[in-house]
C-alpha cells in the first residue's frame, strides 16, 4: 500500500546538492512536492500553493516495529501460537467470549490447543522490547509469527481492514515536503523542519546498518544499530515515549515529531481544526448596558478603527467613501486600505490619504472601519448550542469593553465576572446578509430545545415589573415622565390626560399591543384550592384585555426564561420585532423603576420571631433523637444512610415551612416570591440551618488533624 502511493524511493540522506538544489532520491526530492517559488513539482507539474505533495518511501534494512502499537503486539503474541500461528482458544471457548484479544491475553494459556505446542511466556518491556524468559525476540521474528495468523483469526483479535504483521515496518512512508516546509534564514541559510532532522537520522542511520550487513559485521554491531534505528523511527513517530530519551537539537530543545504535531492544545486537531485564530475578529471583556437593543453590541472605539468592511466604489458610495479616506486610519469612520481595480492593495497614511482619495474610481474596494448599524456575529465560548453565536449592530462606544444587554445573557450563559467574548465581521455582501436574516438575536428569541422564549428578563428586570405592577404602585406625573424619557416614549403622557397620580398598571399597559388579551396566574401565587381569579386578595392572578394590565402582577411568569407566558403570546402573535422592542422598553424601564425606589438585601431579611425559632430549634433536636436511634438500631449501613437523609429531608421541609409562615414580607421574600433570585429553601437555609448534603459530614483525614501534621486524631481531639 505504501508503495502504490509512494512517488519516488529514498536512497540518499543529504538534501541538497552543492548549487541548493534538491537532490534526486533524497528527502527533499521535487517528486515529492516544492516549498520555494520558481520551482516546480516533478510529479504534477504544480508551483508552491498548486501541489499538496506526495507520499515518497523509505525501504527498511530490518524490520522495525511501530511504536504506538507495541502493546497491541504484545497482546497478540500471547493470544496466539508460536508454532501455528492459532488463536490459543477452541471454537466453543471463542464463542463465549466477547473480546477473544482480552480474554485469551490475561488467561496466560500454557499449550496451544489446536498443535499441543508448549507456549513459552512472552515479557514486555516499554517501549518496543519483546522477550521469552532471557531470549530476545526480534521484529524479524516477531513479523514471521504475525504472517502465520490467519485472515479470520485477525477479525477475531479485532484488527479490521489489515494485517497484524503490518505492525512491524518494513517499509517506512516518507511525508511530502509540504508538511515539513524549509525556511530561509535573514543569513541566507536554510533552516530545516524538525521531522526533516528526523528522517534524516533515520535514513542514514539505515544506510549505515545496510553497508554493516553487507560487509558482515558482527552480530552485536549489528543488534546495536537494529536498536538505534529502532530508536530513531520511535522518536520519529513520538518523542516522549516513556523510558525513552527524547531527541533534541544541538541547543538542547525537543524535537516536535508526529505525535506532538496531533496532539494537546496545540495540536492540529485542537488547534488547527476544532478551534483556529481568524482574521476581522476582536477579543475582550464584556459588560452589561441597558440603554443599548438586544440586538446591538457595544463596540470600543480602538476596536471599531482596527476591524474593517470591505465597500465596493459605486456612483452613490463614492463622495462618502472619499470623505472615510480623508479621514485616513486614526479618525472614526475612516479607512485602513484601498483596493485598486487591478488587485493591488494600499495601506492609508496621512501621507498618502489626499492622493489615494482622489484616485478612487469605480471598481475600487475600501475597505472602511465598522461603524454604528453593521452587523456582527457575537459569541461567547464554549459554543454549546446554537445561540452562543448570534449576530448584533455594531454601536460604537467609549472605554474598553463589548456592553451587551442583559437579556441576551441567558443564550449565552454570560455574566459579568470577568468573561470574554468574541466579535467576527462578515466581509462579503452574502454573510453580511446571512447574519442579518438568521443569526440576528431579534430572531432567536424563542429556544428551538424547549419552544419558549430564551431572551428574557431576568433577576432586577423582574423586581423592577413587580414594584411596578403591584397593586399600590402609583408614581407622580413627573416622575412618570422621566421614567418614559428613558425609552423616548413620552409622547405618550398624553394617554394619562392630566391625572396627577398614575398607576404602574398603566404605565406599563402603555408597553403593550393594543389587541393582547392574556390571563395566567404570576409566580407570586400561593396555590389555593379554589382561584379567585380577579377576586385574588395576592393580586396574582393576571389579567390583559385590549392591550390593557387590569389585573395582577408581572414576575418570573410573565417575563421569565422558559416561562414567560406574556413574552411567549406577544412572540407568537405579533413576531421577533415588536417582542425585542417590548424587551428593550420593559428592560429599562424596570431598571429605572427600581433605581428610582431603591431595592436592597440585608442580613435583617433573614430575620423570624423568636417563637419561630423555638420551633426550629425543637424540629433540630427532633432530628437528632431520630438519627441517635437509628444509629443504635445497628441495621445495614445502607439502610441506615438512607435513612438518616430521610431525616434531614424531613427536617429541612419543616424548617422551610416554618419560615414561610413566619417570615415577615421584605425584599428578600419579594425576590424569592416572584423568581427574580433564589427560592424559599435559600431563605430557610439562612433563617434556619444548612443539611450537609443529606449526609453526616465527610473527614477528609483520617489519622491527621493537619493536611501537613501526621498524628492521631484521638491525641489531639
Amino acid at each position: 500500500m505504501i508503495k502504490v502511493i509512494s512517488v519516488v524511493k529514498i536512497e540518499h540522506a543529504e538534501l541538497y546538492d552543492p548549487d541548493g538544489y534538491p537532490i534526486d532520491g533524497g528527502l527533499c526530492d521535487l517528486r515529492l512536492g516544492v516549498v520555494d517559488p520558481g520551482l516546480r513539482c516533478r510529479t504534477c507539474g504544480g508551483t508552491i500553493g498548486q501541489c499538496l505533495g506526495h507520499f515518497g518511501h523509505l525501504e527498511l534494512t530490518k524490520p522495525v516495529i511501530h511504536p504506538l502499537y507495541s502493546k497491541k503486539i504484545f497482546m497478540i503474541l500471547r493470544s496466539i501460537c508460536q508454532s501455528c500461528g492459532k488463536i490459543l482458544a477452541t471454537e466453543a471457548e471463542l464463542k463465549g467470549m466477547k473480546n477473544p484479544l482480552k480474554g485469551i491475553y490475561q488467561k496466560k494459556i500454557k499449550t496451544c490447543p489446536h498443535c499441543k505446542e508448549k507456549q513459552k511466556t512472552v515479557e514486555f518491556q516499554k517501549p518496543t522490547t519483546f522477550r521469552e524468559g532471557n531470549v530476545e525476540i526480534t521484529p524479524e521474528d516477531i513479523r514471521q509469527r504475525l504472517e502465520k495468523v490467519s485472515d479470520e483469526d485477525a477479525k477475531l483479535l479485532k484488527i479490521k481492514g489489515g494485517r497484524p504483521e503490518w505492525f512491524i515496518l518494513t517499509i517506512l512512508p516518507i511525508p511530502p515536503v509540504t508538511v515539513r516546509p524549509s525556511i530561509t534564514l535573514e543569513t541566507g541559510e536554510r533552516s530545516e523542519d524538525d521531522v526533516t532532522h528526523k528522517l534524516v537520522d533515520v535514513v542514514r542511520i539505515n544506510e549505515r546498518f545496510r553497508k554493516n550487513l553487507e560487509l558482515g559485521a558482527p552480530d552485536f554491531i549489528i543488534a546495536d544499530i537494529w536498536e538505534l534505528l529502532q530508536y530513531h523511527i520511535s522518536t520519529l513517530m513520538d518523542n516522549e515515549i516513556s523510558m525513552l530519551p527524547p531527541a533534541r537539537h544541538r541547543s538542547g530543545r525537543a524535537l516536535k515529531t508526529f505525535v506532538q504535531r496531533l496532539s494537546k492544545k496545540e495540536g492540529r486537531f485542537r488547534g488547527n481544526l476544532s478551534g483556529k485564530r481568524v482574521n476581522f475578529s476582536a477579543r475582550t471583556v464584556i459588560s452589561p448596558d441597558p440603554m443599548i437593543s438586544l440586538n446591538e453590541v457595544g463596540v470600543t472605539l480602538e476596536i471599531a478603527k482596527e476591524l474593517t468592511v470591505p465597500v465596493k466604489v459605486s456612483e452613490k458610495s463614492i463622495d462618502e467613501l472619499k470623505q472615510y479616506v480623508m479621514n485616513g486610519p486614526n479618525i472614526h469612520p475612516g479607512a485602513n486600505y484601498v483596493c485598486r481595480a487591478d488587485g493591488i492593495r494600499k495601506k492609508i497614511t496621512d501621507e498618502n490619504k489626499k492622493d489615494i482619495a482622489a484616485e478612487l474610481d469605480m471598481g475600487y474596494i475600501v475597505e472602511r472601519h465598522i461603524k454604528d448599524g453593521d452587523i456582527s456575529v457575537f459569541n461567547r465560548q464554549p459554543s454549546l448550542h446554537r445561540m452562543s453565536m448570534m449576530s448584533h449592530r455594531i454601536r460604537v462606544m467609549p472605554f474598553r469593553t463589548f456592553r451587551i444587554n442583559l437579556t441576551v445573557t441567558v443564550p449565552y450563559n454570560a455574566d459579568f465576572d470577568g468573561d470574554e467574548m468574541n466579535l467576527h465581521i462578515p466581509q462579503t455582501v452574502e454573510a453580511q446578509a446571512e447574519a442579518e436574516m438568521l443569526m440576528l438575536a431579534e430572531k432567536n428569541i424563542r429556544s428551538p430545545r424547549y419552544g419558549l422564549p430564551i431572551i428574557t428578563c431576568k433577576h432586577d428586570h423582574i423586581t423592577g415589573c413587580y414594584m411596578l405592577t403591584k397593586y399600590d404602585s402609583v408614581m407622580t406625573r413627573k416622575d412618570v415622565a422621566e421614567i418614559l424619557a428613558s425609552v423616548d416614549m413620552l409622547d405618550h403622557m398624553d394617554a394619562f390626560g392630566n391625572k396627577e397620580k398614575i398607576s404602574g398598571k398603566d404605565v406599563f399597559s402603555l408597553l403593550l399591543p393594543n389587541d393582547l388579551n392574556i390571563e395566567f396566574r404570576s409566580s407570586v401565587c400561593n396555590g389555593c384550592a379554589r382561584c379567585k381569579k380577579a377576586q385574588c386578595e395576592n393580586d396574582a392572578y393576571v389579567i390583559i384585555k385590549n392591550g390593557k394590565l387590569q389585573k395582577g402582577i408581572i414576575d418570573d411568569n410573565a417575563l421569565g426564561e422558559k416561562k414567560g407566558k406574556l413574552l411567549d403570546r406577544i412572540e407568537r402573535l405579533y413576531g421577533h420585532k415588536k417582542t425585542r422592542e417590548f424587551l428593550d422598553a420593559i428592560s429599562r424601564i424596570s431598571l429605572e423603576v427600581i433605581s428610582r425606589k431603591g431595592f436592597s438585601v440585608s442580613i435583617g431579611d433573614t430575620d423570624i420571631p423568636s417563637s419561630a425559632v423555638r420551633k426550629i430549634e425543637s424540629v433540630i433536636e427532633e432530628c437528632e433523637d431520630k438519627v441517635k436511634k437509628i444509629i443504635k438500631s445497628g441495621s445495614s449501613s445502607d439502610d441506615m444512610e438512607m435513612r438518616i437523609q430521610q431525616c434531614g429531608g424531613e427536617a429541612t421541609n419543616e424548617a422551610s415551612e416554618i419560615v414561610r409562615k413566619n417570615i415577615p414580607f421584605n425584599n428578600a421574600v419579594i425576590m424569592a416570591t416572584t423568581g427574580a433570585r433564589g427560592s424559599f429553601v435559600n431563605l430557610a437555609q439562612m433563617c434556619a440551618f444548612v443539611v450537609c448534603g443529606r449526609r453526616r459530614r465527610h473527614r477528609p483525614f483520617k489519622k491527621r488533624w493537619r493536611m501537613h501534621i501526621s498524628g492521631d486524631l484521638e491525641s489531639v481531639m
